[in-house]
């Protein structure tokens, strides 16, 4: 892998431009259609984008090899000004080996997707583009009801705008639990619960640094094969962590020996803040009650601070910042500049 550098903005997309809509780990497109193309069509009518999509967007089963074909293809073409993830899935570590970085390099765009497209952003990172985390098309764009205001407003600005951004706490959130299958989930605006603000722990000094991280298991699993995490880590020097975790729900003594991993690889102590995303508390298989998922939630942070105890003391951590898998969504750019300010309590990326 060469040496990187740091990453810088791609050229952003204006309203008529064309917009890739790709699967680079699942083609749930083409099982659940209701969310994709409710998804499709607000592109269209309000954001002003033109969607564009690849023979594996909408297909299962498909190959590594047919998905880093579609990855090739979006970037390359000079007609399309952005690049957006359907969903996400389990394999997109399959597709990493395949892609072409002197091509991608060559065509930098803006790339929106979060969950296990955790493994494109940490490759776009080590490319030198820098990504954005978050607003998938079946999941954001196809919410039930409408989008929630504040996960429009943070895509209009990333997708369009350029500079300083403030973040805000959600007043309200829920988690995700739609049967995408029916037809009336999309008619109703779901229901919600107060949001409770973010919790701030650590010295409160101002951080600023370029934003590193993404979805905890897929970094995991990133650690492992020895993919996209630099063997020179001084290169994480200074930069913002951002976790979160997925519908999977990791256990809180799971989420604490992934981040003892990092911690003795030397890698936890090089990031002086952490944000850490409101956790998704509840799944199908899971159907915790508002009490099991706010002591899921607790028990998930006393893990993160149990690892920063050990490992980085001195770091400013953020929790319940809602870019995970909850609704709303805030988009975060993957590898450009987040501002921490641990004495104001106020957050701001630059887009």
């Amino acid at each position: 892998m060469p040496i990187p550098v740091s990453p810088v903005y791609p050229p952003k997309p204006q309203p008529g431009d064309r917009i890739a809509v790709i699967s680079p780990s699942s083609g749930l497109p083409g099982l659940l259609p209701l969310p994709y193309e409710l998804g499709l069509g607000r592109l269209a009518k309000d954001f002003g984008l033109v969607p564009v999509e690849y023979p594996a967007t909408r297909k299962m089963d498909s190959t590594p090899r047919e998905r880093a074909d579609d990855i090739h293809a979006a970037f390359a073409d000079p007609t399309v000004r952005a690049v957006m993830a359907s969903i996400g899935g389990d394999d997109q570590i399959t597709v990493l080996p395949l892609l072409d970085r002197e091509l991608i390099r060559a065509h930098p765009k803006p790339f929106f997707g979060f969950s296990d497209n955790t493994n494109l952003l940490a490759y776009l990172w080590n490319t030198g583009i820098v990504g954005y985390h978050g607003a998938g098309v079946m999941t954001e764009l196809g919410r039930p009801g409408a989008m929630d205001p504040l996960t429009a407003e943070s895509l209009r600005a990333a997708l369009f705008t350029s500079g300083p951004y403030e973040l805000r706490p959600a007043e309200r959130f829920r988690d995700p639990g739609d049967d995408w299958a029916d037809p009336a989930v999309f008619a109703a605006e779901p229901e919600t619960r107060p949001g409770g603000g973010w919790s701030w722990h650590g010295p409160g000094r101002v951080v600023e640094g370029r934003s590193w991280g993404g979805n905890l298991e897929i970094l995991s699993w990133l650690l492992m094969a020895d993919r996209e995490i630099r063997r020179d880590l001084s290169v994480y020097d200074g930069c913002v962590l951002v976790l979160e975790t997925s519908e999977d729900l990791p256990s809180a003594e799971d989420v604490f020996r992934i981040l003892r991993g990092m911690g003795e690889r030397d890698l936890l102590r090089r990031f002086p803040a952490l944000l850490m995303a409101r956790p998704k508390a509840w799944s199908f298989t899971r159907p915790n009650s508002p009490e099991e998922a706010a002591r899921y939630a607790r028990e998930q942070r006393e893990a993160v601070l149990r690892a920063l105890a050990a490992y980085a003391p001195g770091t400013v951590a953020v929790f319940d910042v809602d870019f995970g898998h909850t609704d709303p969504q805030l988009v975060i750019p993957y590898g450009g500049l987040i501002r921490v300010d641990g004495a104001a309590r106020r957050i701001s990326v630059t887009y």
